[in-house]
């Protein structure tokens, strides 16, 4: 049976195809990147669920939640992409609200089913609430580094960036609402991913040490990019 939320995803990433084609229209090459990135980004569940179950313990397809969450997140950043970022003052804002409650739900899921596992560490409630905050601030802060790293690649190159970099006030703006996203997520003691973590411990194990390797990684890299731009 179809499902409110199965008729939300399919409706958001419609959406986000109306955005790709009316970047093709008007020939913007960061617009059409951008809308490809969303678009891709809402096929990463299909994708999860054909590849998890080589994990011990996966059971259960992906959730149709997931999917539409992204698609709202990847379409609203589509459409900024055409001209609200610059022209609606609480689009970006909104934009990352929704993104940093994203990646804060996903890792508070992620947590939260490792420490109901027996072979976890014990993760209090308090920690739990902690490191989602943190992981998802340092997911952020990878973020805006990207954008700063396309602006000088972008300016290297004599072309467009894919993505637009507004200024350090724009940042810590930025910083604010992924913070409060996450902030939301805990407060409100959201686990509506809990389920989908709690699949695979060893899955959900290995994406949370792999994608925090990579934002301390990705970070570190970026930053000395953005220090070499700027010694130039």
């Amino acid at each position: 049976m179809v499902t409110l939320v199965d008729a939300a995803a399919v409706v958001l990433v419609a959406g986000i195809l109306v955005t790709l084609g009316e970047s093709v229209r008007r020939g913007d090459v960061a617009a059409l990147v951008n809308a490809l990135v969303s678009l891709a980004a809402t096929l990463v569940p299909t994708a999860a669920a054909l590849w998890l179950p080589v994990w011990p313990g996966w059971a259960g397809p992906t959730s149709a939640t997931l999917t539409a969450w992204i698609a709202a997140a990847g379409l609203l950043h589509s459409i900024g992409m055409l001209g609200p970022y610059e022209s609606i003052w609480w689009w970006d804002h909104l934009t990352h609200l929704l993104s940093g409650a994203l990646v804060a739900a996903l890792v508070y899921a992620g947590l939260i089913a490792l420490g109901r596992s027996p072979e976890a560490l014990d993760l209090s409630g308090p920690a739990i609430a902690g490191l989602t905050v943190a992981l998802t601030m340092l997911a952020g802060v990878f973020w805006e580094l990207i954008e700063l790293v396309a602006r000088d690649l972008g300016e290297r190159l004599d072309v467009e960036p894919v993505l637009v970099h507004y200024g350090w006030r724009d940042t810590a703006y930025d910083l604010v609402f992924d913070f409060l996203g996450a902030l939301l997520v805990v407060a409100l003691d959201l686990r509506a991913f809990v389920p989908i973590a709690a699949e695979s411990i060893a899955a959900t194990r290995t994406a949370l040490l792999a994608s925090g390797g990579v934002l301390l990684v990705g970070s570190a890299a970026m930053a000395a990019l953005v220090g070499l731009g700027g010694s130039r």
